[in-house]
């Protein structure tokens, strides 16, 4: 099947990108909301199912090896057919995973749940890779990392709306020994799974394509993207850094409930799980304050500094004791706002050709959750909750490490900024210096500054 035929994000109109733009950021809510819940059914299924804190990650090990093994294929699926059919496929697989949670409830299957929660994983990374490749290309490289951030900023609202609605529904009367709210929850979940989708049907989202992006680097001298894909570095340590990264997100938050019970200062479960939402409130304000700053600041050297502090504020919440530790793992909650947004945005740039299959290989960094979880639920229960916090400590660190890299490779090519800079619009430039008065530029690049100021729509992001 041909790949279909379609534009850049630089050439849309300010109406057409901003349509676009706030069609796939509805799609970060439904991921958000179910990524929400998951963290605190980790710790309900202890109670109802009565297993343990290693037996628990079952559930992140079933979600996020669903990113390692299924984000590849949708990846490939996506350029052949175009981001709009991945994502009815994403949605598809979200609802019917959703859908089986009824049963699993019903007749009080952990293992169902396992299963359920795979495929919803399975549709999830399917929109991770549509959807944010789609915002990253969706203008101009400049400002992809805010833009990302922006649109995640929403899939932050439904992460500490699922804490929120559990800690009212989940672990409350006779619900904190049931499952009878859990099927409820899930059956709206899928309700909103089948709207969304019906909505994209009757959409017209403008396709971009790989062969277009490529030809609007090629057009400027970037030849970043250039050569098989296996020799596109950025885009592999990007992986391992993904990897890393979201298997600390993930186990952090995995044992966020337990470990606020744990301190021994009054908080029981249902105050954790309220807590645990504020930590994602917390989350959140994060990510729409990394918006503003990555207008003006490098999102390499920033993500090297958010890197840094979430290193550190790690290792203090393993050997803290009490309100300290807890003070930390808000701190911690703050830093890791820009984390992820920024990596994909840095380890897809400029890949031309090799984008969608970039992305699904950055979104497969997400199965990095599943082993996390684990190792930190054997440590847990070998030792303690507190001191388990120190196996997030190496994906910080690798995380860090990349970021530093990364500003070291552009301090070299290009020298060192602290400012964020349009590396478009500096090649297009240095290729007009390079002309002498009696030639002219091709028409191509001619063409480039007209939709550099059609592009302009993507500052809407600055301004909001």
């Amino acid at each position: 099947m041909a790949p279909p035929t379609g534009t850049t994000g630089t050439q849309l109109g300010r109406r057409q990108w901003a349509y676009s733009f706030a069609l796939v950021t509805s799609l970060f809510f439904t991921w958000g909301f179910a990524y929400g819940l998951l963290d605190v059914l980790n710790a309900h299924f202890q109670t109802v199912f009565g297993i343990s804190k290693l037996q628990s990650t079952l559930l992140q090990l079933a979600y996020f090896g669903a990113y390692f093994v299924w984000a590849p294929f949708a990846g490939v699926f996506m350029r052949r057919v175009g981001y709009k059919k991945g994502i009815h496929i994403g949605l598809s697989l979200y609802s019917i995973g959703a859908i089986f949670f009824w049963p699993s409830a019903k007749y009080e299957k952990y293992g169902g749940f396992v299963g359920s929660t795979f495929v919803i994983g399975c549709g999830l990374s399917t929109l991770e890779v549509a959807a944010n490749s789609y915002i990253s290309v969706l203008g101009t490289p400049q400002y992809a990392a805010a833009r990302l951030n922006f649109s995640q900023g929403f899939q932050g609202v439904a992460s500490f709306a699922g804490p929120l609605i559990a800690s009212r529904w989940f672990f409350t009367g006779a619900n904190a020994t049931s499952l009878g709210t859990v099927q409820w929850v899930y059956l709206a979940v899928a309700g909103l799974g089948i709207v969304l989708n019906i909505l994209f049907f009757f959409c017209n989202l403008p396709e971009i394509t790989e062969d277009a992006l490529a030809e609007e680097i090629d057009e400027v001298g970037i030849t970043d993207g250039q050569g098989p894909f296996w020799q596109q570095y950025r885009c592999i340590f990007g992986f391992v850094a993904q990897t890393a990264y979201v298997g600390a997100q993930v186990t952090i938050a995995s044992f966020a409930v337990n470990f606020l019970v744990d301190q021994g200062i009054g908080i029981d479960q249902s105050k954790a799980s309220e807590l645990f939402s504020l930590c994602q409130v917390t989350f959140t304000v994060g990510r729409f304050v990394g918006v503003v700053i990555l207008n003006f600041i490098d999102p390499a050297l920033l993500l090297a500094f958010y890197g840094f502090c979430c290193s550190l504020f790690c290792l203090l919440v393993s050997q803290l004791p009490g309100y300290n530790a807890v003070a930390c793992l808000f701190c911690l909650f703050f830093f890791e706002s820009i984390c992820y947004p920024c990596i994909f945005t840095l380890g897809t740039k400029n890949l031309g050709v090799h984008t969608k299959r970039g992305s699904g290989l950055i979104v497969m960094g997400v199965g990095g959750g599943a082993w996390y979880p684990p190792a930190q639920g054997a440590l847990a229960d070998a030792t303690s909750t507190r001191h388990s916090y120190l196996v997030p400590l190496s994906g910080y660190i690798a995380m860090t490490i990349y970021a530093a890299g990364l500003v070291i490779d552009q301090a070299k090519k290009n020298g060192f900024s602290f400012r964020n800079r349009d590396e478009l619009t500096a090649y297009l430039r240095r290729a007009a210096d390079d002309f002498t008065p009696t030639e002219s530029l091709p028409g191509d690049a001619k063409g480039r500054s007209s939709s550099e100021k059609r592009v302009s729509s993507d500052e809407l992001v600055g301004v909001a």
